[in-house]
């Protein structure tokens, strides 16, 4: 008989300790909040009749589909999760769920939703989804994030296409419209990020990440701040000024633009530690509410549209 090597053998396997919540978590679900927001918005000014059915189904899909890129991201970034102080307690670093488990998650959700939407819906969309799923794991995951300065800039595109998805799913084509709101949450993700990255400078620079501060130091990453969100607000109220929506989205959008705006300018001016610090986290916490309530404007807008001709007729 031969003797077995009990190293050659796991004898004990192991199991898995992961809960439900560990897999909602590998799912980033207030970044899927924010697609699943802006890809109504994108459906809701789509033109049309659009069965409740499939406007459930779309959503549902795009909204699976973010869920699968962000269990994607964590699989292949796990190591660096293990080193920032802000990721440190997502389920694979505290050893929850292991990187193969969380990317045979992440690649059967992305197989299903992309699968689902092309045959209940349109291929269009489908093909869109599927885009934006391998941009954001292929294209910036794996290529920008660890390489380029300018990974926020260009990875950017990928968190800004549900909208698009979403537009397609209705229509079967890509418009202006749609590229509109593309336009806007692609340059309203430098400020927001590079905001983030400047207060956890440290954490990046620990995890070896490239971001902007690290690379060309946070006086130059204070003058991108402000520059694109001097682009952002001439670009958010394009819809207005191009005649696809009414001066009360304008105007919403030019008051949102003008907090958006000081705030850029403060994180500008305000160089001490502590100043610094307090100017950049506001400015991050605002942006988060400045997309939310940009779209819900355009959302209400499109409501108010479908609802005056009711209204007039009574």
């Amino acid at each position: 008989m031969s003797v077995l090597d009990q190293n050659a053998i796991d004898i004990n396997p192991r199991i898995s300790e992961a809960e439900v919540g560990d897999y909602i978590a590998l799912l980033k679900p207030r970044v899927m909040s924010l697609v699943i927001f802006t890809a109504l918005v994108g459906m809701a000014m789509a033109p049309g009749h659009f069965h409740p059915v499939l406007a459930f189904t779309s959503l549902l899909c795009i909204a699976v589909g973010a869920g699968a890129s962000g269990a994607l991201n964590m699989a292949l970034e796990g190591d660096i999760d293990a080193k920032m102080s802000r990721t440190a307690n997502r389920p694979i670093p505290r050893g929850r769920i292991t990187r193969p488990e969380a990317m045979a998650f992440g690649l059967t959700l992305s197989f299903f939703s992309v699968m689902t939407l092309g045959i209940l819906v349109n291929w269009i969309a489908g093909s869109l989804l599927a885009f934006t799923i391998f941009f954001y794991v292929v294209i910036y995951t794996m290529g920008l994030k660890r390489w380029t300065a300018q990974n926020i800039v260009i990875g950017g595109a990928a968190g800004a296409l549900p909208p698009v998805v979403a537009w397609a799913a209705v229509t079967g084509t890509v418009d202006v419209e749609p590229l509109l709101l593309f336009a806007i949450i692609f340059f309203w993700t430098p400020p927001h990020f590079w905001a983030l990255a400047l207060f956890r400078s440290d954490d990046y620079a620990r995890a070896g990440i490239p971001m902007l501060p690290n690379v060309a130091g946070p006086d130059a990453t204070r003058l991108q701040i402000l520059l694109y969100t001097i682009v952002l607000i001439a670009v958010a109220a394009a819809p207005w000024a191009l005649g696809y929506f009414d001066a009360i989205y304008g105007i919403v959008s030019l008051i949102l633009g003008t907090g958006m705006l000081a705030l850029a300018i403060n994180v500008y001016m305000r160089r001490e530690r502590s100043a610094s610090l307090r100017a950049t986290r506001k400015l991050f916490a605002f942006s988060i509410l400045y997309l939310f309530a940009l779209f819900a404007t355009l959302l209400v807008e499109v409501v108010v549209r479908a609802l005056a001709p009711m209204v007039g007729g009574a």
